[in-house]
């Protein structure tokens, strides 16, 4: 216990330049706090105390106004940053190294039993406001935009945007290992530039207003050639 606490806390000073002491850590994190309080639930949860699981788990959603199902299966390394209104549903499975942001759902689409909320991969990173709906898998590596709503499979190594989401940048697997820990199996200095993110909107756009221009210019160069005695232009 002692161990994966200070993993929790260490993971904190990675990934949040803001962090100055380990007693801000402990007392002024509620991502932090969410995790441990979901450790107690998931524990009830396991031994099948299904209604004492959801109270502590209520508790946890009252005091750090993140909700995480008890049922949520969650690996090492997870940082919530900020928090507010992060969701986390009961089928939920998260790897090792994830971030998620303020805003975050990891949410179902329907009714039906059993699978129904996403397995998210290693190294992870879920921009704020964005909706991962639906039971299937988001691969190692991938980073997710702010705002934007995945209804289906991500491939490893990849970079989602939009509404619906969709990829937009596909990368090779890094073959630097030299920057995985292991002794542990996790991956230091996680990327987290989640604003250095592709536009393609806007890429389509500059590109349909460069051939607008390039048709324009096509037009003045036809309208200054000279006109034959026919009354036509010689094209």
């Amino acid at each position: 216990m002692l161990s994966r606490l200070k993993k929790d806390i260490k993971v904190v000073f990675e990934r949040d330049p803001a962090a100055k002491s380990t007693l801000e850590v402990i007392l002024c994190y509620p991502g932090f706090h969410a995790i441990l309080i979901h450790r107690m639930a998931h524990k009830l949860y396991d031994i099948r105390l299904f209604v004492l699981a959801r109270l502590v788990s209520q508790i946890g959603r009252a005091f750090t106004q993140i909700e995480i199902h008890p049922g949520a299966k969650i690996g090492e390394g997870l940082f919530i940053d900020h928090g507010a209104g992060v969701v986390i549903g009961e089928t939920a499975e998260i790897g090792d190294n994830v971030t998620l942001y303020q805003g975050v759902t990891l949410g179902g689409t329907g009714k039906e039993k059993g699978k129904r909320h996403p397995t998210i991969g290693n190294n992870v990173v879920i921009s704020a406001g964005a909706k991962v709906l639906g039971s299937f898998v988001v691969g190692d590596n991938v980073k997710i935009g702010a705002g934007s709503v995945v209804l289906k499979e991500v491939p490893p190594n990849c970079t989602v945007v939009g509404v619906p989401g969709y990829i937009v940048k596909r990368e090779d697997v890094q073959d630097d290992m030299e920057a995985v820990n292991k002794k542990g199996g996790r991956q230091e200095g996680v990327d987290l530039k989640h604003n250095d993110l592709p536009n393609p909107v806007a890429e389509l756009l500059q590109s349909l207003q460069d051939q607008i221009k390039e048709l324009e210019h096509k037009i003045e160069r036809l309208e200054a050639k000279p006109v034959d005695k026919n009354g036509s232009k010689d094209i």
